[in-house]
């Protein structure tokens, strides 16, 4: 018998943020995300040293699930930001790096967490309620009947991610294809309650970007080119279809649990076979032009259909099963036994298609709400950012039709909502302290740990050492080359702000983003009529941006109220 080790003590740690190690550590971490922020982010090679993949990337998804935490503080913030990503696949980075500025900055201050906590609250709540009133000033209403803001936030996504290598021509096509894509997937009949389709994204490696397109309907690649030879010869307007989730291959794996009995002298096999070409009988029987099979089918069975010039097609895989179902209006067949009348579908047409090296079988539906993007790039590193990237934006724009409006981006949003933040409680600051037993020179200090937290934040976006400006008319995020010239006029060096929307010809004076400044209350953009007629935005979603901000401010209220941190060492 082998000898039991003793049970170890936990170990405990009381007040875990004043740790060297965890500050030091958070900052570290912080460092990561930050210096993968923005278009102009630097890229992060994540890869075991064992061996194994390697993964290059920018983004927050994949960032956070390749990267090895283990301290319980850092564990709730990557938790936390990936549950967010999870929810609205966008501002992933953005929430990080703001959790981590908060923590950071009120450490700072000599206030205690509930004070802390509580103020951080009213704050957030100032935010958010400020986001989702009629007068907020970096708030642009999506206008459906025209297409431009909605590519410029498509746009915008796919510029933020340099992991995909595309040039601007390549990402003026992807924006296009992405808008395409989902369009696509909007019924054409919609009520009050819409239920979005869903976009296929099919992989092209090695490729042209902008050999990318979008085709309504299903594509399906062709492992044996001779199946061109034998599609279905159209008997009417449409084309017979029985899908089958269960597997067609004869063996027994899909049996479930318990025994097969078997009678003496019968061939196990032979009666499978035969079951099998019963049904292939009764799907011939029953004027079936195509049969899609999630697994594997038997190829006496292939051979059989293919005889009487039924197309069958297997190793479609479980992710194509419910877009398959949803374009052919099939329920898909799980047993051997006779098919009900009512499991059947019918597709419009197919085809094949080649493009690049691959042959694919095409299904173009009666009116379903499937596509399929057909997405390439030059190598499998930039194809896999950019996938992502593609979901990200498809979802953003799910997102978009719920709540119809976009955030000003480029950091225009984050030094705007600072600036109303600082003129609310200066001018206000009774509103917000009435009732939380707070001081109100406590609120200007947490005031002040807070929208530098925002600063910091857009402080991210400049990865090259120039330096950050504010106007101060609206607020609004303006970036200088480093090494310029101190004895120049800004308008002469400045372009347009973050987002785009401001030039530096207007009647505008600016701030360094880090220096003292007096409180003003920021003006609200320019009309809608002349955002909408604007051009090459930079625009954030709405919705995974305010979650994002909501997030990260409770998960620093969170960290900030950790007292003792106990961990188990058995």
């Amino acid at each position: 018998m082998s000898r039991l080790e003793a049970k170890k003590p936990s170990l405990c740690k009381s007040e875990p943020l004043t740790s060297e190690r965890v500050r030091a550590t958070l900052l570290v971490l912080k460092g990561i995300v930050a210096s993968c922020y923005g278009p102009s982010g630097r890229l992060k090679q994540l890869h075991n040293g064992l061996g194994g993949s390697v993964c290059t990337t920018s983004q927050s998804s994949a960032l956070l699930a390749n990267l090895s935490v283990t301290h319980p503080i850092l564990k709730i913030l990557t938790t936390s930001v990936q549950n967010h990503v999870s929810c609205f696949s966008d501002c992933g980075l953005f929430t990080a790096i703001l959790c981590c500025n908060l923590i950071e900055n009120v450490q700072r201050l000599d206030l205690t967490p509930t004070t802390l906590i509580k103020l951080n609250k009213h704050l957030l709540n100032l935010c958010t309620s400020y986001l989702q009133s009629e007068v907020c000033g970096c708030r642009i209403p999506v206008d459906f009947s025209s297409t431009q803001i909605l590519l410029c936030l498509v746009r915008s996504v796919l510029t933020s991610k340099p992991a995909c290598m595309l040039t601007r021509k390549e990402v003026d096509h992807i924006s296009t294809l992405i808008l395409r894509a989902f369009l696509l997937t909007i019924p054409e009949n919609a009520g009050d309650h819409i239920s979005l389709g869903s976009s296929i994204i099919v992989p092209l490696k090695g490729q042209r970007v902008v050999d990318s397109t979008v085709l309504p309907g299903i594509l399906i690649e062709l492992s044996e080119i001779r199946l061109m030879k034998i599609l279905p010869v159209k008997k009417s307007d449409s084309l017979k279809v029985a899908l089958f989730r269960v597997s067609l291959s004869g063996d027994l794996s899909d049996t479930g649990e318990g025994s097969v009995v078997v009678s003496y002298g019968v061939s196990l096999e032979n009666a499978v076979l035969d079951q099998l070409l019963n049904l292939g009988r009764q799907l011939v029987s029953d004027h079936v032009d195509l049969v899609l099979c999630q697994k594997v089918i038997h190829p006496s069975l292939k051979q059989f259909l293919g005889v009487h010039r039924v197309l069958a097609i297997d190793r479609v895989g479980a992710a194509l099963m419910e877009p398959l179902s949803k374009v052919t209006g099939t329920q898909p067949i799980g047993s051997l036994g006779s098919i009900s009348p009512s499991s059947y579908g019918s597709v419009k047409d197919l085809c094949t298609a080649k493009f690049g090296f691959k042959w694919f079988l095409h299904l173009i539906p009666n009116e379903a709400t499937v596509c399929s993007l057909l997405l390439c790039n030059r190598n499998g590193t930039a194809w896999d950012e950019l996938k992502l990237t593609c979901q990200t934006a498809l979802h953003v724009l799910q997102l978009t039709i719920k709540e119809p409006c976009v955030l000003l981006g480029g950091g225009c949003t984050e030094t705007h909502l600072a600036a109303y933040i600082r003129h609310k409680t200066f001018s206000d600051p009774e509103s917000i302290l009435k009732g939380s037993g707070c001081t109100s020179t406590e609120l200007q200090l947490i005031t002040e740990a807070f929208c530098t937290a925002l600063e910091s934040l857009t402080g991210s976006l400049e990865h090259d050492g120039g330096e950050i400006l504010t106007d101060m008319k609206y607020g609004h995020f303006w970036s200088v080359q480093a090494d310029s010239p101190s004895d120049v006029n800004w308008p002469d060096l400045l372009t347009r702000c973050g987002c785009g929307l401001h030039n530096s010809r207007e009647e505008l004076s600016w701030s360094f983003l880090r220096t003292a400044r007096h409180p003003f209350a920021p003006r609200p953009c320019l009309p809608h009529e002349a955002v909408g007629s604007a051009n090459n935005l930079t625009l954030d979603c709405f919705t995974a941006k305010l979650s994002g901000l909501q997030v990260a401010v409770e998960t620093a209220n969170l960290i900030l109220d950790l007292s003792y941190v106990i961990e188990d060492k058995n």
